[in-house]
């Protein structure tokens, strides 16, 4: 996975008793605009990664064609209930660039056939060092892609090996310069740290690393052990502990080297060339409206929010014979809707309104003396020091 705010995931929800493929009219409420933004899930992997806990299955040759047949069968369902003016769509996983070429040409190209493109301004397309070639970057590129997630994680060869992947420091720096020899600027770096055993200097010399490759954006984040994945029973049995005092050093060592790299923070876990901020992240954590495509992928659509199937064989075979994608929804509410705002707002340079405090005045106010949040431009935004306990500064307000 990379810098994926991508919605594949959501908490549990009511279970439908008879599915449909999306809210019909009579069901959602009335949408004044267009449905501006796609997410679309690739669920394979060469390898399953220890850490994820994002819907992923092994990488199966004799289903990948019938899958990309079954994307687009969706996408022109969800084209029969919405109008889709596409600003971003945003490929992830799992990993999409395992798809082989021809796969990607016929996928991509169902898209651009669909769709309007008119309005796009970022195409972005996950991808694992280990499966990029010169071939595929070269097609991606030509077929509109304009941005690449590269999940690099790691530059230390040891610690990639614990983290499962499948490919080494020196093959994800020759995807990254190969990437940028097919035309590729905007290509982020993605990154992880509080790793078990990773030391500070591994760290520094991770982010020095990725600074001299000058990529436009980088995603930081810090492993959690997330339920239902290999390092979270490790973590349980006590062979991996988690240091929230070595977590924190690691945060203020990458907004200090990347800050001083002419990296804007723009979101806790996000660092941009000015202009080259992720407008598709930037779309979820401003609350618009989004659809999902493929296994598990979720979508809202004003006060609807909805879950695919999390199985791609059923997501094949259910398409394929005119049933539906959806497994669950629900309706949000708008006090829902508010919570969700300020926690995704809180993480983000812009941060929430004083409107949408006006209820936690109290909280505000503690919150403000205690150095965490500070007023700018009539917003409240976190302070270095609130950034190191987003999670808990937004707790408060929920």
């Amino acid at each position: 996975m990379s810098d994926s705010e991508n919605h594949n995931c959501s908490a549990v929800m009511a279970v439908l008793p008879t599915a449909r493929p999306y809210p019909n009219a009579a069901d959602r409420p009335a949408i004044t605009n267009s449905v501006r933004h796609l997410y679309v899930h690739i669920p394979f992997c060469a390898r399953i990664c220890p850490y994820c806990a994002f819907y992923k299955d092994l990488l199966d040759r004799s289903q990948t064609w019938g899958f990309c047949e079954a994307i687009l069968r969706e996408l022109h369902q969800a084209r029969t209930i919405f109008e889709i003016s596409a600003e971003t769509i945003y490929f992830g996983g799992g990993t999409p660039t395992a798809l082989t070429t021809g796969q990607l040409e016929f996928l991509l190209g169902g898209f651009r056939e669909q769709l309007d493109l008119s309005s796009l301004k970022e195409w972005t397309m996950e991808a694992n060092p280990g499966s990029v070639s010169s071939r595929k970057a070269a097609l991606l590129r030509k077929l509109g892609v304009t941005r690449i997630s590269l999940g690099i994680q790691s530059w230390d060869d040891r610690l990639l090996k614990l983290l499962g992947r499948e490919h080494s420091a020196e093959q994800a720096e020759q995807s990254f310069r190969l990437l940028r020899a097919a035309g590729f600027s905007n290509i982020n770096i993605d990154l992880m740290f509080g790793l078990p055993g990773q030391t500070i200097e591994q760290w520094k010399s991770t982010l020095k690393k990725t600074i001299t490759l000058q990529p436009h954006h980088i995603s930081a984040y810090c492993l959690t052990y997330e339920e239902d994945t290999e390092f979270f029973l490790r973590h349980a049995r006590g062979e991996f502990r988690q240091d929230a005092d070595a977590d924190a050093e690691f945060f203020e060592m990458a907004m200090s080297l990347l800050e001083d790299g002419g990296y804007e923070h723009y979101e806790i876990s996000n660092y941009a060339r000015p202009g080259f901020s992720s407008v598709h992240n930037r779309a979820y954590w401003l609350g618009k409206d989004y659809l999902g495509i493929g296994p598990s992928a979720v979508s809202t659509v004003g006060m609807r929010r909805w879950q695919n199937i999390c199985d791609y064989r059923t997501y094949i075979d259910g398409l394929l014979s005119g049933k539906s994608s959806m497994a669950s929804q629900e309706t949000l509410t708008p006090e829902m809707k508010r919570t969700e705002r300020i926690a995704l707002l809180l993480r983000t340079r812009d941060g929430v309104s004083a409107s949408d405090l006006r209820r936690s005045a109290q909280e505000r106010n503690e919150l403000m003396a205690l150095g965490l949040l500070r007023e700018s431009n009539g917003n409240f935004v976190l302070t270095r020091k609130g950034k190191a306990l987003a999670d808990s500064v937004a707790e408060a307000f929920l």
